[in-house]
């Protein structure tokens, strides 16, 4: 079963540095396992604080990955402390696609 998800949410802007460190260990984590059912991007906008989050998965029971990595629990402990807002959680369809052969890159 293939779920979307998109989350977003404002961070307070002290808390930048960490913030990205944490993101960037979570695409460590990816990169090193090379899981093959999930896809998953990560966005901040103009303003240096909103953050838009984007995670395809396919897994039988629809479950999505992400939450099982230890990357990925860093980075959920101690958010409070990070966020400005509370994270939007929405589950979306994915209407169309394009990703280029060989990717973009990061």
């Amino acid at each position: 079963m293939i779920t979307n998800v998109v989350v977003t949410y404002q961070i307070k802007p002290e808390s930048l540095d960490e913030h990205v460190r944490l993101i960037e260990g979570v695409f460590d984590q990816l990169r090193g396992d090379a899981p093959s059912n999930v896809e998953y991007k990560v966005m901040m906008l103009e303003d240096g604080v909103s953050f838009v989050h984007v995670s395809t998965a396919d897994t039988p029971d629809g479950a999505n990955p992400l939450p099982a990595l230890e990357a990925f629990q860093a980075f959920g402990k101690d958010i409070d402390a990070r966020i400005a807002t509370p994270p939007n959680v929405t589950n979306a369809t994915i209407v169309g696609s394009y990703i280029p052969a060989g990717g973009l890159g990061t």
